[in-house]
């Protein structure tokens, strides 16, 4: 089994960025999704069946892969502004 991750922000979103993805059917500024399946085609499948995920959007980002075999961090987020200081 592997986890296979998208991500997809349109935070810095502009006119010139029209051909971008739209990979959930809600209107978002940040989508993630991560699946537990045996390969990316299971992965798919199953985010078609919730019937939330758009499938041929999906596809044109390359989901990080993760193997179970081995320790590693799975999923590290950091979102903000740095704070000035005075």
């Amino acid at each position: 089994m592997q986890l296979f991750i998208w991500r997809h922000s349109k935070h810095f979103s502009s006119w010139s960025m029209l051909d971008e993805p739209h990979i959930h059917t809600s209107n978002y500024l940040q989508a993630d999704v991560t699946v537990l399946a045996t390969s990316k085609d299971e992965a798919l499948a199953l985010l078609e069946q919730s019937g939330q995920w758009n499938r041929e959007e999906l596809l044109r980002i390359e989901p990080q892969v993760i193997s179970l075999k081995t320790p590693r961090i799975v999923i590290s987020h950091v979102d903000g502004r740095e704070t000035p200081v005075f």
